[in-house]
């Protein structure tokens, strides 16, 4: 009965498939509410832009960390079309995904989330989900991308591990380095980072950060986190509160302004200091 459901979300009438050239990424004016509360907007009034090469920071501050999550369906769960906007638009080079494919939009889209579901079964089964065909030398590779590979030589039985269902046998990063492997397999032409290395020691986050510089030159990145030292980097950084763009910039033009991204960086940093000093 379940499967039978028709999904509120679907191709609509004459959809053609996404053609990706440029892979530039567009909100244009998005806000979008929840159906039980559409009084009260998770986003309201969100546009930027992000193309291939570059990558997209989203923060907030620490009190609003639910509101920042929420963005994850602004800059995640609305790109694949698991909801639709509820005002503005949504492009990718230009065509509005309402008006693509889903599968041709899935295709292109890929998601990494702070919390990923993985099954009982191998290693190799779990980061070729999304292309179960996908040869042993693509699975390493992202594996190797992830950090991952390493731990998985080492085991007894290597890829061939069994996974006990949710990751119980893995860790919390390893699990979360399993999941980067499996979007880095399907080489997406849009990726979101939610929150994705939260469990990552900040080492590890590194050498992954550097491992997918390559492939990012192909590819827009969008990296939400509470945690700066994951988004630093990007060409451009948006401070969200309330739902809303307050501060926009690179790292060193937020920190220069002095305002709500300042005070969150000192704050952070305060408190890596006093972890280093214990």
């Amino acid at each position: 009965e379940i499967l039978d459901v028709e999904p509120a979300i679907h191709d609509q009438p004459g959809a053609r498939d996404l053609v990706v050239g440029q892979a530039e990424l567009a909100f244009e004016n998005v806000s979008f509410s929840y159906s039980g509360f559409p009084s009260e907007h998770a986003i309201a009034d969100i546009s930027f832009t992000v193309s291939a090469g570059r990558t997209l920071g989203i923060v907030g501050p620490p009190e609003a960390s639910a509101r920042v999550r929420t963005i994850s369906l602004g800059g995640a769960h609305l790109l694949p079309r698991y909801y639709d906007v509820t005002g503005g638009r949504i492009t990718i080079d230009g065509q509005d995904i309402r008006e693509v494919t889903l599968d041709s939009l899935r295709a292109q889209v890929s998601v990494v989330q702070q919390d990923t579901f993985l099954f009982k079964t191998e290693v190799r089964e779990n980061v070729a989900y999304g292309d179960p065909a996908a040869e042993d030398d693509r699975v390493v590779d992202a594996a190797d991308t992830a950090q991952l590979h390493d731990y998985v030589a080492g085991l007894p039985e290597g890829y061939d591990t069994m996974v006990g269902e949710r990751g119980l046998s893995l860790s919390g990063g390893q699990r979360q380095r399993l999941s980067i492997a499996r979007s880095v397999l399907l080489a997406p032409r849009v990726i979101v980072f939610d929150d994705s290395t939260a469990a990552i020691d900040a080492g590890t986050e590194l050498r992954i950060r550097d491992a997918l510089k390559a492939l990012n030159r192909n590819r827009a990145t969008i990296i939400i986190s509470h945690r700066l030292s994951s988004l630093m980097h990007a060409d451009e950084i948006l401070f969200l509160e309330a739902g809303r763009i307050v501060e926009r910039g690179t790292h060193g033009a937020l920190l220069a302004q002095g305002g709500r991204y300042r005070r969150l960086f000192d704050l952070q940093m305060g408190v890596a200091r006093e972890n280093a000093d214990a």
